[in-house]
Protein backbone atom coordinates (compact mmCIF):
# COMPACT_ATOMS: atom_id res chain seq x y z
CA UNK A 1 0.00 0.00 0.00
CA UNK A 2 1.53 3.64 -0.85
CA UNK A 3 -0.22 7.06 -0.14
CA UNK A 4 0.40 9.56 -2.74
CA UNK A 5 0.07 12.90 -3.61
CA UNK A 6 -3.13 14.12 -5.16
CA UNK A 7 -1.15 15.85 -7.94
CA UNK A 8 -2.31 15.27 -11.18
CA UNK A 9 -5.33 15.81 -13.55
CA UNK A 10 -6.15 12.62 -13.88
CA UNK A 11 -5.95 12.24 -9.56
CA UNK A 12 -7.84 15.03 -9.08
CA UNK A 13 -10.77 13.39 -11.19
CA UNK A 14 -10.72 9.83 -10.08
CA UNK A 15 -10.82 11.32 -6.43
CA UNK A 16 -13.83 13.72 -7.43
CA UNK A 17 -15.81 10.95 -8.84
CA UNK A 18 -15.41 8.75 -5.62
CA UNK A 19 -16.32 11.88 -3.82
CA UNK A 20 -19.50 12.46 -5.84
CA UNK A 21 -20.91 9.11 -5.12
CA UNK A 22 -23.95 9.22 -2.77
CA UNK A 23 -22.43 5.98 -1.10
CA UNK A 24 -19.73 7.54 -0.25
CA UNK A 25 -20.80 11.97 0.04
CA UNK A 26 -23.57 10.56 2.56
CA UNK A 27 -21.32 10.19 5.10
CA UNK A 28 -18.99 13.57 4.66
CA UNK A 29 -19.17 16.83 5.71
CA UNK A 30 -16.40 20.04 4.42
CA UNK A 31 -18.32 22.64 5.82
CA UNK A 32 -20.94 24.80 5.67
CA UNK A 33 -23.43 21.43 4.41
CA UNK A 34 -20.89 20.89 1.34
CA UNK A 35 -20.96 17.12 0.84
CA UNK A 36 -19.52 16.62 -3.03
CA UNK A 37 -16.69 18.26 -4.40
CA UNK A 38 -15.88 19.06 -7.92
CA UNK A 39 -12.57 18.81 -9.36
CA UNK A 40 -11.91 22.38 -9.10
CA UNK A 41 -12.67 22.11 -5.16
CA UNK A 42 -10.60 19.57 -4.52
CA UNK A 43 -7.63 20.94 -6.51
CA UNK A 44 -7.86 23.78 -4.32
CA UNK A 45 -8.05 21.74 -1.29
CA UNK A 46 -4.57 20.02 -2.47
CA UNK A 47 -3.01 23.95 -2.97
CA UNK A 48 -4.21 24.32 1.19
CA UNK A 49 -1.92 24.05 4.34
CA UNK A 50 -5.25 23.51 6.15
CA UNK A 51 -5.72 19.82 4.17
CA UNK A 52 -3.49 17.08 3.78
CA UNK A 53 -4.79 14.63 1.20
CA UNK A 54 -3.27 11.26 0.26
CA UNK A 55 -5.08 8.84 -2.04
CA UNK A 56 -4.12 5.51 -1.24
CA UNK A 57 -3.54 2.09 -3.63
CA UNK A 58 -4.45 -1.26 -2.90
CA UNK A 59 -1.99 -4.10 -1.27
CA UNK A 60 -0.60 -4.43 -5.17
CA UNK A 61 0.58 -0.97 -4.89
CA UNK A 62 -1.26 0.12 -8.46
CA UNK A 63 -4.70 -0.13 -8.10
CA UNK A 64 -6.27 3.03 -6.36
CA UNK A 65 -8.56 2.27 -3.73
CA UNK A 66 -9.65 5.83 -1.90
CA UNK A 67 -8.32 8.78 -0.41
CA UNK A 68 -7.67 9.70 3.15
CA UNK A 69 -7.33 13.09 4.47
CA UNK A 70 -6.56 15.77 7.14
CA UNK A 71 -8.56 18.86 7.55
CA UNK A 72 -9.04 21.62 9.24
CA UNK A 73 -4.67 20.88 9.97
CA UNK A 74 -4.29 23.82 12.79
CA UNK A 75 -0.29 23.98 12.83
CA UNK A 76 -0.41 26.25 16.25
CA UNK A 77 -2.30 24.25 18.17
CA UNK A 78 -1.15 21.17 16.18
CA UNK A 79 -4.64 19.66 15.86
CA UNK A 80 -6.68 18.34 12.60
CA UNK A 81 -9.63 15.96 11.69
CA UNK A 82 -8.82 12.73 10.03
CA UNK A 83 -11.41 11.25 7.29
CA UNK A 84 -11.39 8.33 4.76
CA UNK A 85 -13.29 7.11 1.55
CA UNK A 86 -12.94 3.60 0.54
CA UNK A 87 -13.65 4.78 -3.91
CA UNK A 88 -12.37 0.63 -4.96
CA UNK A 89 -15.17 -1.24 -3.20
CA UNK A 90 -12.87 -4.55 -4.47
CA UNK A 91 -10.24 -3.32 -2.46
CA UNK A 92 -11.54 -3.52 1.08
CA UNK A 93 -9.72 -3.18 4.42
CA UNK A 94 -7.01 -0.94 2.27
CA UNK A 95 -9.09 2.35 4.16
CA UNK A 96 -8.06 1.61 7.57
CA UNK A 97 -4.35 1.09 7.30
CA UNK A 98 -4.67 4.32 5.00
CA UNK A 99 -5.68 5.96 7.67
CA UNK A 100 -3.07 4.23 9.97
CA UNK A 101 -0.53 4.89 7.69
CA UNK A 102 -2.09 8.71 8.08
CA UNK A 103 -1.67 9.18 11.62
CA UNK A 104 2.00 7.70 11.69
CA UNK A 105 2.57 11.02 9.14
CA UNK A 106 0.85 13.36 10.84
CA UNK A 107 2.06 12.60 14.06
CA UNK A 108 5.68 11.94 13.56
CA UNK A 109 6.19 14.48 10.81
CA UNK A 110 3.62 16.92 10.88
CA UNK A 111 4.12 16.88 14.99
CA UNK A 112 0.21 17.04 15.36
CA UNK A 113 -0.83 16.62 19.25
CA UNK A 114 -4.22 15.20 18.61
CA UNK A 115 -6.50 14.26 15.96
CA UNK A 116 -10.45 13.89 15.66
CA UNK A 117 -12.69 11.87 13.75
CA UNK A 118 -16.57 11.83 13.67
CA UNK A 119 -18.49 9.21 12.36
CA UNK A 120 -22.67 8.97 11.49
CA UNK A 121 -24.64 6.72 14.26
CA UNK A 122 -25.23 3.93 11.79
CA UNK A 123 -21.89 3.79 10.61
CA UNK A 124 -20.52 1.20 12.62
CA UNK A 125 -17.73 -0.17 10.00
CA UNK A 126 -16.45 3.46 10.69
CA UNK A 127 -17.54 3.48 14.55
CA UNK A 128 -15.31 0.23 14.77
CA UNK A 129 -12.20 0.92 12.16
CA UNK A 130 -11.73 4.29 14.29
CA UNK A 131 -11.72 2.03 17.81
CA UNK A 132 -9.20 -0.30 16.27
CA UNK A 133 -7.21 2.22 15.18
CA UNK A 134 -6.84 3.76 19.37
CA UNK A 135 -9.79 6.23 18.76
CA UNK A 136 -11.42 7.21 22.19
CA UNK A 137 -15.62 8.36 21.76
CA UNK A 138 -15.91 11.70 23.57
CA UNK A 139 -18.94 12.70 22.86
CA UNK A 140 -21.95 12.85 20.12
CA UNK A 141 -23.62 15.71 18.23
CA UNK A 142 -27.18 15.22 17.78
CA UNK A 143 -29.47 15.22 14.87
CA UNK A 144 -27.18 17.18 12.99
CA UNK A 145 -26.53 15.06 9.89
CA UNK A 146 -28.86 14.11 7.39
CA UNK A 147 -28.52 10.90 5.44
CA UNK A 148 -32.14 10.85 2.86
CA UNK A 149 -33.91 13.39 4.83
CA UNK A 150 -33.33 11.44 8.46
CA UNK A 151 -31.65 13.70 11.01
CA UNK A 152 -28.75 11.49 12.59
CA UNK A 153 -26.61 12.02 15.58
CA UNK A 154 -22.49 12.25 15.02
CA UNK A 155 -20.44 10.12 17.43
CA UNK A 156 -17.26 12.18 17.94
CA UNK A 157 -13.72 10.97 18.26
CA UNK A 158 -10.01 12.08 19.61
CA UNK A 159 -6.80 10.40 19.68
CA UNK A 160 -3.72 12.05 21.23
CA UNK A 161 -0.01 11.39 19.67
CA UNK A 162 1.14 10.18 23.29
CA UNK A 163 -1.63 7.66 23.08
CA UNK A 164 -0.63 6.42 19.17
CA UNK A 165 2.99 6.21 20.42
CA UNK A 166 2.13 4.29 23.48
CA UNK A 167 0.20 1.74 21.09
CA UNK A 168 2.56 1.70 18.65
CA UNK A 169 5.37 0.68 21.27
CA UNK A 170 7.11 4.07 20.77
CA UNK A 171 8.94 5.67 23.42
Amino acid sequence: MKLLPIDSPALIDTVAGWLGQKANYQWLDFGQGVQRLTPLSLKLMTQRDIHFLRVFTGDDDTTLAGVVGLTNVDRTFRTASVWTVLGNKGQGGCGRRATARLLDLAFRELGLCAINAWTVETNAAAQRGLEQLGFRYVGRLRKCHYIDGRALDRLLYDLLADEYRERAGDD
